[in-house]
């Protein structure tokens, strides 16, 4: 018999490696705009939480990198570029 998984699980397999500057940031005056007031429902790995006064903060530890901000931000809400070579996600689970 094989033994199941859930989403929570195999996600916590996978190592985060942090380097230098992150890949994603709020640009300045942004931190209310109803776009990332989504992602904090929206977000696969949980990374953006909206204040009791409409901010949203953003933690890059454990980002998937999987461009869902990016989509529905855009460039003019976020700074996203993919992080360089050897930091970031290594997924674990196959």
């Amino acid at each position: 018999m094989t033994e199941t998984m859930d989403l929570k699980a195999k996600l916590g397999l996978d190592v985060f490696k942090p380097g230098g500057e992150g890949h994603i940031k709020i640009r300045p005056g942004k931190e209310k705009d109803s776009r990332l007031q989504k992602m904090g429902l929206i977000c696969p790995a949980g990374l953006y939480s909206v204040s009791e006064q409409g901010e949203t903060s953003l933690t890059i530890d454990g980002c998937l990198e999987c461009g869902t901000c990016r989509l529905v931000c855009g460039t003019d809400v976020l700074e996203w570029a993919y992080p360089e070579g050897g930091v970031g996600v290594q997924f674990r689970f196959g």
